[in-house]
């Protein structure tokens, strides 16, 4: 077997190679039209999926048949080891330059993680090298490896080359200066202190009592407590009353002296106690939904999906009431579809008891009572009014973006009358440096249509931050692995300081103005995912 083996090495890496082919190229012709609109919502391949589409499906098929035929295996090798040196060149940018990641390219993909296959497809490259390298030694026992090894690095750069050009050249991927000009306060933040929470798999569920909560995606059924002072961390596991739910994506969140754990495509809603483990079902096959915020200890804010044409509808659930269940269906405005353009963040603040939507694709956020009273009708500092996105209607009825999307804000919180929205677009004149390095908060008053300033958070070692908390003058942030606490100035947000004010609104009195610790002193903030 061995020796088998080691006569017939090239054969066997040329027949695993043509079976690879065959099945990725069955894939998508099998199911071509998700195939092609996959391809279309790529950053790097948009402009050109039409063309693609067709050419990777009939190269895979012409690689899987002459890669068998003795006499054109060395070709085939060498154009197999362009093909997939190009497909994992393509995976790496996308995975690490990437502002949009499509759910999928196709074929094996459906099956595995981009960072899976990113591996997979090294190991095919080094499998086809050697067998290049075995099948020229075999043919040519006398010569050196040099030219074969200089071919098949010639075809990698190529290969890597076109790809390359594709990323530097796509709208999609570098960042466009836009027509807004932002004002960034001066020295809003002191970085104060550093938590290491040992994984990047936590997320914000809430602030109490001096308390910040943690749920953790990879163990949704433990809260995570640790002090505002960041001195030390404990975990609760909780008992469900009901296992018997097949989760997608089970959540954590907060509201004193309650906890909540939900997964809106199963229509269950848990409560517990804090400090108690045991989560009671309180509510079952009222609805389903994919965005829930507290109102009160019965009561939430949901987005759901509308049966009847599956637009996202924001909808009151009140456990307390006969019906439970009541649309808002005037509240978010549809553009294109009423799915992706009206997809945003929901977020709420106790105290306030304001509940906003901020819209990913456009520059708009609602401010609204929690009896879902629209208060306002605000627009973020960018000039996107209306949603850049394209999409498609499969056979099967569904909806897909069919070219990536211009997205415009990643990620907001209220907290009392102050919005903190990521951003994802740069101004005039920002450097493209501070956007690798760094992710972009701007700051609004709810009351009133005024932005008042932005602030940088840092990536910590090429990593940006997954999400934000405010209580006070604190300002909360998780950046991988590590849990970060900043003070922010005080004064850096107020409405009402001369600094943030257009100019024609610059106050004659000279009265100080109340810092933001003042403003903000009695008020508890809640958490959203960014």
């Amino acid at each position: 077997m061995k020796k088998y083996f080691a006569k017939d090495y090239a054969s066997i890496v040329a027949y695993f190679i043509a079976l690879l082919f065959v099945y990725a190229a069955m894939s998508k012709l099998l199911d071509f039209e998700n195939f092609q609109v996959q391809l279309a919502q790529s950053p790097l391949l948009s402009a050109y999926a039409g063309f693609i589409s067709y050419a990777v499906i009939i190269v895979e098929f012409a690689l899987a048949v002459y890669v068998c035929v003795p006499d054109y295996q060395l070709f085939a090798l060498y154009g197999s080891l362009g093909l997939m040196t190009a497909f994992t060149i393509y995976i790496y940018l996308i995975i690490n330059y990437s502002d949009f990641v499509p759910c999928s390219c196709g074929g094996i993909l459906e099956k595995l993680g981009w960072t899976e296959h990113l591996i997979f497809n090294i190991v095919v490259v080094i499998l086809i090298f050697t067998a290049i390298l075995y099948r020229e030694r075999k043919q040519n026992p006398q010569n050196r490896l040099i030219l074969p090894i200089s071919k098949s690095i010639a075809i990698s750069i190529v290969s890597c080359g076109i790809v390359v050009c594709l990323f530097l050249s796509s709208e999609h991927i570098i960042k466009q200066e836009n027509n807004f000009t932002r004002r960034f306060v001066p020295h809003p933040l002191v970085k104060e202190q550093i938590y290491d929470l040992g994984v990047n798999s936590y997320y914000f569920a809430g602030l109490e009592d001096g308390n910040i909560y943690l749920g953790n995606t990879t163990a949704p059924l433990f809260i995570t407590k640790i002090d505002t002072a960041l001195r030390g961390m404990s975990d609760i596991k909780v008992k469900l009353d009901n296992k018997n739910h097949v989760f997608r994506n089970l959540k954590l969140t907060i509201r004193k002296p309650y906890y909540y754990m939900y997964d809106g495509s199963v229509p269950v809603i848990y409560q517990g106690k804090l400090e108690d483990s045991l989560a009671k079902t309180i509510s079952f096959g009222d609805a389903y939904f994919n965005q829930l915020a507290i109102l009160d200890s019965m009561r939430f804010a949901i987005r759901t999906q509308r049966r009847s044409d599956k637009r996202y509808i924001l909808a009151s659930l009140d456990l307390d009431k006969n019906k439970k269940l009541e649309l808002q269906p005037d509240i978010l405005e549809k553009q294109i579809d009423g799915i992706f353009d009206v997809d945003g963040i929901l977020s709420s603040d106790s105290q306030s008891g304001k509940l906003v939507y901020t819209y990913v694709y456009r520059n708009q956020y609602i401010v609204m009572d929690n009896n879902f009273k629209i208060l306002n009708r605000l627009n973020t500092i960018d000039t996107t009014s209306r949603a850049k996105i394209s999409v498609v209607r499969l056979s099967n009825g569904n909806n897909k973006m069919s070219a990536p999307p211009f997205s415009v804000n990643k990620g907001s919180l209220v907290s009392g009358n102050l919005l903190f929205n990521q951003s994802n677009l740069k101004g005039k004149h920002e450097p493209s440096k501070s956007w690798k390095t760094s992710s972009i908060i701007d700051v609004y008053s709810t009351d009133q249509q005024q932005y008042i300033g932005s602030f940088y958070i840092r990536h910590k070692n090429n990593i940006p931050m997954s999400a934000m908390i405010v209580q006070d003058n604190n300002l909360f942030v998780l950046i991988g692995n590590e849990l970060v606490r900043y003070k922010i100035r005080d004064g850096a947000f107020d409405v009402n300081s001369k600094r943030n004010r257009p100019l024609r609104e610059q106050p004659v009195d000279k009265e100080p103005k109340k810092g933001i610790a003042e403003n903000l002193e009695k008020i508890r903030h809640k958490p959203i995912n960014t």
